[in-house]
């Protein structure tokens, strides 16, 4: 018995990674939008917009400009935008919405994205067996413990919690955020930049080709055609000494 792990090819990994992604993606949005719907989203964009338009029509200015656009502006055009955007600011009904519209796209966003996360990658795994989301079934992939054995619903529970959805998705999602509401700059691209090294340099200096959520879980992607997987530990030992015992015996003849 050969009790190497029989690596997952690469490309079968990312053509599984792009299709979990697709559907994490379409289950997200669909939660979101239910979420968008119970919050009353709609409804606060709408305050929010008609209190821009307001300001806008009062001061005949347009706050969907670019820093190139606005650097172009004259010195009166400049102080007439400028007093607009203070006007806009000190409206603290609308500046409440605002903070309001913040709040809750974060929180629909990690919601949403945690509710995807425990079906596609927890769930369906516990569902279809050995740790298999939908793209690893249909790929033929499965996951183990580096010794082969299969994965423990805690293990795999970290693996996605605490990996995929928390280290890997909701820090750069929040930082996407941040960068999109205008609360963070360079720092924020520098941490993409760097998580996103981090990942490259796991996956390319480790044997098994693993990333941060793989590392925290202790697992590896497999082959499942051709990978030998155990019920527990002890049945791998058990099948090691057997395989150990049968080559002295056969070396002896």
């Amino acid at each position: 018995m050969d009790f190497r792990l029989q690596r997952a090819n690469g490309w079968k990994r990312i053509s599984a990674l792009v299709l979990d992604g697709i559907l994490l993606s379409i289950l997200a949005v669909g939660i979101g939008s239910l979420l968008s719907w119970i919050f009353g989203y709609d409804a606060l964009n709408t305050r929010l917009e008609e209190a821009y338009s307001r300001y806008e029509t009062e001061y005949n200015v347009s706050f969907a400009i670019t820093q190139e656009d606005y650097e172009a502006f004259t010195e009166a055009e400049k102080e007439n935008y400028d007093a607009a955007y203070a006007a806009l600011i000190g409206d603290e009904e609308a500046m409440q919405v605002y903070r309001k519209i913040t709040s809750t796209t974060m929180l629909m966003v990690t919601f949403s994205l945690l509710a995807a996360f425990l079906i596609l990658d927890f769930a369906v795994p516990l569902l279809f067996g050995d740790g298999k989301t939908i793209g690893k079934w249909v790929f033929g992939l499965a996951l183990v413990t580096p010794e082969g054995v299969k994965v423990r619903k805690v293990a795999l529970f970290v693996r996605t919690i605490l990996g995929k959805f928390t280290l890997e998705t909701m820090i750069p999602v929040y930082v996407l955020l941040m960068l999109f509401f205008g609360l963070v700059g360079l720092s924020g691209t520098i941490l993409l930049l760097g998580l996103l090294i981090v990942q490259l340099v796991m996956y390319f200096t480790s044997e098994n080709r693993t990333v941060i959520h793989d590392r925290l879980a202790g697992t590896v992607v497999v082959d499942y055609a051709s990978q030998k997987i155990f019920a527990t530990r002890e049945e791998m030992l058990e099948a090691k000494k057997q395989a150990a015992a049968e080559k002295a015996a056969r070396q002896e003849w």
